[in-house]
């Protein structure tokens, strides 16, 4: 099993774009790459609309998703040893972990330190207690983003709402997402109930 150290690579351009983008490439994971710039420019497009700070909203888009190259396997034991705690959930369902875990890929491999910018990666799959106006925007722009190839069928309802507030984006997809969920992460119950939303779905 890899250490976060040893996912540090010697990147061949300053350019915080390129080296993300030769980062996924280096694991075969050139879609997660697209996925990744298309999140960062819907960020920083709806940090502007939102009065939040672009650049900020940029660089989170763009790391928001470098754990996903830690194996499967992996996962619930190197966050084992990093001393973090793992929820039952997350052992249930590793994948969860990579949003934590892009926390300490972009600490370690891309010398991210900016607090704001490491929480907002850290929560945009489940959101968390008492998040911040820049954790609800990546949380809302990964989920703009859709990563699939169908279109997100949740699109038009979440766009009507980010009229009036990154809040009632988050409801609108949370709400759909809850009559697809696989695990109920413990940040998402503690989301929901800053948002005031239901855990019972329509």
């Amino acid at each position: 099993m890899k250490t976060i150290v040893d996912y540090k690579m010697k990147f061949k351009d300053a350019e915080l774009e390129n080296q993300v983008q030769e980062f996924f490439e280096s694991y075969n994971k050139e879609e997660v790459a697209t996925h990744s710039i298309e999140v960062a420019n819907e960020a920083r497009k709806m940090a502007k609309t939102f009065g939040l700070p672009e650049e900020k909203a940029f660089i989170a888009g763009l790391l928001h998703d470098t754990g996903i190259v830690i194996p499967q396997e992996d996962r619930v034991p190197l966050h084992i040893s990093l001393n973090e705690k793992v929820f039952e959930e997350e052992k249930e369902l590793p994948m969860i972990l990579h949003q934590k875990q892009s926390v300490f890929i972009s600490r370690e491999v891309f010398g991210i330190t900016d607090e704001q910018i490491l929480s907002a990666i850290e929560s945009h799959t489940t959101l968390k207690k008492n998040a911040t106006e820049l954790d609800k925007l990546i949380f809302i722009a990964d989920k703009v983003k859709w990563d699939r190839t169908d279109n997100a069928p949740y699109l038009d309802d979440l766009n009507k709402a980010l009229r009036n507030s990154l809040d009632e984006g988050c409801k609108v997809y949370i709400k759909w997402a809850l009559s697809d969920i696989i695990v109920f992460h413990p940040w998402l119950k503690e989301a929901m109930d800053d948002l005031k939303i239901s855990y019972l779905t329509d």
